[in-house]
């Protein structure tokens, strides 16, 4: 299986990614994350992000589908969820054309519905252990008395310096800007399922298994 998390920043994408790829045996594409695990890779895609990131430039979408591609290639896990990528039509375009190159499908997209008041709310209360990257948030989800992560149990937390509230709402204008279209986008192709995202983690992980088990 193969799906789409789609929602603005701090919705929880990550959070619930995490918990699929636990549980599920997926494998997570992080946009980020495949980025800087290609700058220290050694390969050509690798020596390519690392000249254009050295440049301070943006990484073009070109790069970021071949990186997707050599995961797609690697035959991990039981399918793959996309985070922060596509962002545009254009990329969703390409993402289709290369999963179709490669002989796999989009099963699902889960769009993450909030708030905008009350995600301002959740994301400046938000940190993360700076070892494992388990998100607490001072409201709901509190960093242990001990100071402990419960997950590795290291002691380094850490908020991000956008996590500020101005910032999020420049974030959240760019987000809407440019991937609200997306909705639609998956929406005529019968792919789309919204969740709350504003439940608590629980039954937020509810939804989205039942958007996919249907």
């Amino acid at each position: 299986m193969n799906l789409i998390l789609l929602g603005p920043p701090g919705a929880g994408k990550g959070t619930q990614a995490r918990y699929l790829v636990e549980t599920r045996g997926m494998v997570q594409l992080s946009t980020g994350d495949m980025l800087r695990e290609a700058k220290s890779s050694g390969t050509e895609m690798g020596n390519r992000v690392a000249e254009v990131m050295a440049r301070g430039e943006l990484v073009t979408d070109e790069i970021v589908i071949g990186l997707i591609r050599e995961k797609l290639d690697s035959g991990e896990g039981s399918g793959f969820i996309f985070d922060g990528f596509p962002r545009t039509l254009a990329q969703a375009d390409a993402l289709e054309d290369l999963l179709a190159a490669t002989g796999q499908d989009l099963d699902a997209v889960i769009a993450m519905e909030v708030d905008d008041e009350a995600l301002v709310a959740r994301i400046t209360a938000r940190s993360t252990c700076g070892s494992c990257g388990e998100v607490y948030n001072d409201l709901t989800k509190p960093i242990p008395a001990n100071g402990n992560c419960t997950r590795c149990g290291a002691s380094d937390f850490r908020r991000r310096a956008d996590d500020n509230e101005d910032s999020l709402r420049t974030r959240l204008m760019e987000y809407y800007k440019k991937t609200s279209p997306l909705l639609g986008y998956y929406h005529a192709k019968g792919k789309l399922a919204t969740v709350d995202g504003l439940g608590s983690i629980d039954a937020v992980r509810a939804s989205i298994a039942a958007a996919l088990d249907k």
